[in-house]
């Protein structure tokens, strides 16, 4: 019989592989883990092992929302990182652009502009860009 705990950490970090696979800086969780490591592993083991490895929505749905709230909330750190894990889950570039240029309704369009100008950082890291 398999201990829960070591399911959670497992699905923690296949999680996180298929969300955040070649982002680059640093991630919430090695900032956290700077901090108070113990607690740095409660949280990435809720956020990432339990609420994003959750499969009431799909992945790509689950990125395409985050995007749209982070870009809204001009969180553009964390608008970089769930931008790479929208294009790791299978959005296309079209599909994440199209949730950024709705955002312009919510947020403005100087927000869209912030949130398209760190996509395209990001698909270009990705060898996506120029799109075609």
């Amino acid at each position: 019989m398999s201990d829960p705990m070591d399911d959670l950490k497992e699905k923690t970090q296949k999680t996180a592989e298929l969300y955040f696979k070649g982002v680059t800086g640093e991630r919430p969780f090695d900032l956290w883990r700077s901090f108070n490591k113990e607690l740095a592993k409660e949280l990435s083991m809720f956020v990432t092992g339990k609420l994003y490895a959750r499969e009431k929505i799909p992945h790509k749905t689950r990125q395409l929302v985050t995007v749209a709230a982070l870009t809204v909330l001009e969180r553009t750190e964390e608008l970089k990182m769930h931008l790479h894990g929208a294009i790791n889950v299978g959005c296309t570039p079209q599909e994440v652009t199209e949730v950024i240029f709705q955002m312009a309704t919510y947020g403005g369009v100087p927000v869209m502009n912030s949130a398209l100008k760190v996509f395209r950082e990001v698909l270009q890291e990705k060898g996506l860009w120029p799109l075609k």
